[in-house]
């Protein structure tokens, strides 16, 4: 996972932090609920970072591609 990609999954998951406290706060169901997915929708795409980068891993320890 690339540094950019990193800050910019953690960037998405405070801004969906700070919507689902802001609408919890002020009683908007509406932007809680799009806070929530926000941080939903971040920890997807870090896990599938992740997931790339363990999947690069393997094929590293098994010598490259061999195609």
């Amino acid at each position: 996972m690339s540094f950019t990609d990193k800050v910019r999954n953690k960037t998405e998951n405070a801004v969906g932090v700070a919507k689902e406290k802001t609408g919890e706060a002020t009683g908007d169901r509406e932007l809680q609920a799009e806070g929530k997915a926000e941080q939903s929708k971040a920890a997807l795409k870090d896990a599938g970072e992740k997931l790339k980068d363990a999947v690069g891993n393997v094929k590293d320890a098994l010598g490259g591609s061999k195609s």
